[in-house]
């Protein structure tokens, strides 16, 4: 398998450098979660002085009798996250983002950033979205042409005739998958818009829940496409002021009503205009989300 995706997410990750080591990447990833174990095996760590409460199973009398001071072992466990992205395949992402990108193509790299950042602890990563008729479920595994699968076939999902819902991919995870999941949506302000509460309660009682907004194009301007429709809007209303201050006030108040959606159920999001911030945004999402469940 050619590793389209996977050399451009290099590539885009060498360009604008803001995650220098993997080391790094595995803090922000195990200081925003919580673990989720496979097996029970459990590694020496370090030797600390006795807090009250530890288990007395684990004091090192030898290092207690030479210290002076009563010391504790203290183990970490082998522990892997169960990772599922949720990609919208609404035809809407054929659209443009904010920076005038194609939505498809920053999802993609958006998805497969964090996908790859992940892969480097070794855990597991799995996919689903709706398409026309149906759920398209990739399994849990490791690796990197795992992820390269998964986005090249999104890619060709995403066509002008697809019509899906995100919200029946979400269904579908709330009502058969029962294990502990990680779940970060990839999708726009009108997918949130159409996200019920009562799914993201449903996701909420099992699942970590974030969500990855990619940004909309303005509707006004010169050539605006309109995906809708297929065709260019016509410069008569595309570059007419009053229309101008029209659109961006309904998009202001969809954004607002998408960010107090998710707030009230403890969700971090990010916006995401172009490749260039990704891997910011991605490490932006994660601390919100920590901050989010120190609450």
């Amino acid at each position: 398998m050619k590793m389209n995706y996977i050399s451009k997410i290099k590539a885009n990750m060498r360009r604008y450098k803001t995650i220098h080591t993997t080391l790094a990447t595995s803090r922000v990833l195990d200081g925003s979660y919580n673990s989720i174990y496979k097996g029970r095996s459990m590694n020496f760590d370090e030797l600390r002085e006795y807090i009250p409460g530890d288990d007395i199973k684990d004091i090192d009398w030898k290092a207690t009798s030479r210290k002076q001071k009563v010391m504790v072992r203290q183990y970490i466990a082998e522990k892997k996250h169960n990772i599922m992205l949720v990609m919208d395949t609404n035809h809407r992402m054929l659209a443009d983002t904010a920076e005038a990108e194609e939505k498809r193509e920053v999802a993609i790299m958006s998805a497969g950033t964090l996908a790859y950042l992940i892969n480097s602890n070794g855990d597991y990563i799995s996919a689903i979205y709706s398409t026309e008729k149906s759920i398209q479920h990739f399994p849990f595994r490791t690796g990197l042409p795992n992820i390269e699968n998964i986005l090249n076939c999104y890619h060709k999902e995403v066509t002008k005739d697809n019509d899906s819902n995100l919200e029946f991919a979400l269904q579908y995870i709330a009502k058969n998958i029962h294990r502990k999941l990680i779940l970060f949506i990839v999708t726009d302000l009108h997918g949130i818009s159409k996200i019920s509460d009562k799914t993201l309660k449903q996701l909420l009682l099992k699942q970590d829940v974030l969500v990855m907004n990619i940004s909309d194009t303005k509707m006004t301007g010169k050539k605006v496409f309109d995906v809708e429709n297929n065709d260019y809007v016509p410069a008569f209303i595309s570059e007419n002021k009053q229309l101008s201050r029209i659109e961006d006030e309904k998009q202001k108040k969809l954004m607002m009503e998408c960010e107090n959606k998710l707030k009230n159920n403890g969700i971090a999001m990010t916006t995401i205009d172009n490749t260039n911030e990704i891997d910011t945004q991605v490490i932006s999402l994660l601390e919100m989300h920590k901050s989010e469940k120190q609450k």
